[in-house]
């Protein structure tokens, strides 16, 4: 189980003042010394928190991974291309919305996405697709010939004491398995929910920011990897 440190509102609170701190690059040395396996970060078409500087230091300066969320904006894409990162995680984007509200809608993505996926395959990156966890979704991704896909765990994150979201996940996560898809989750993932997303064998990497970094606020930002990993392997230990 792999936890990858999503750092961007250590860019929203920078870009609050538009000043040169708190640095996303130092955050994720922090982030890396205690524990993460890779780091995540959503360049967005309107970059309104990471910019493109910042990734071309992650990219250059990190020692685990960079995994590199964007739109299927050819500018971002071209942008992605060029620095190679290990990971693209393609997500839906629209500039209204607070965070990314859901999983992409594969049928309606056209040419605009199979050319992004085709552009940072060619370029050596592994591609995962941000999705929704249902049937349609998974079988829907595979027929794009990615190699993986990340479930949105939004509706669980919102309602993780109920059953039937944590069982769409579970069920999802099965289903991409079992089509060769490597399964990764993220979105809305807690202190409070995450063990139970963590004890999904089919669940190999959680991509998880906010929680993390509101953390840190009080803990500082090691100490609230070191908690979440902690947390992470927990849920995995009670696979054995």
């Amino acid at each position: 189980m792999r936890l990858y440190v999503n750092i961007d509102h250590v860019a929203t609170v920078r870009q609050a003042r538009r000043t040169d701190e708190p640095d996303p690059v130092r955050a994720a040395v922090i982030c890396e010394l205690a524990g993460a396996d890779g780091i995540t970060v959503h360049l967005r078409e309107d970059r309104r928190h990471i910019q493109d500087r910042d990734v071309q230091l992650l990219a250059a300066t990190i020692r685990s991974v960079l995994n590199l969320e964007l739109a299927a904006s050819p500018e971002v894409v071209g942008i992605a291309t060029e620095l190679a990162p290990h990971q693209a995680t393609l997500v839906p984007e629209r500039r209204e919305e607070v965070t990314t509200e859901g999983g992409l809608d594969l049928r309606r993505g056209g040419d605009r996405l199979r050319d992004a996926i085709d552009s940072l395959s060619k370029a050596g990156i592994r591609v995962s697709l941000f999705i929704d966890p249902t049937p349609e979704a998974v079988n829907d991704a595979r027929a794009l010939g990615v190699p993986a896909v990340e479930l949105h765990t939004g509706r669980y994150a919102n309602h993780w004491r109920d059953a039937e979201p944590f069982s769409e996940l579970a069920e999802a996560a099965a289903q991409a398995k079992a089509l060769g898809l490597a399964v990764h989750a993220g979105h809305g993932l807690t202190y409070e929910n995450v063990v139970p997303v963590a004890a999904i064998p089919e669940v190999e990497e959680l991509n998880i920011g906010h929680s993390i970094v509101s953390r840190s606020v009080f803990t500082g930002l090691g100490a609230a990897v070191r908690d979440m990993r902690a947390l992470v392997a927990e849920g995995r230990a009670r696979l054995r």
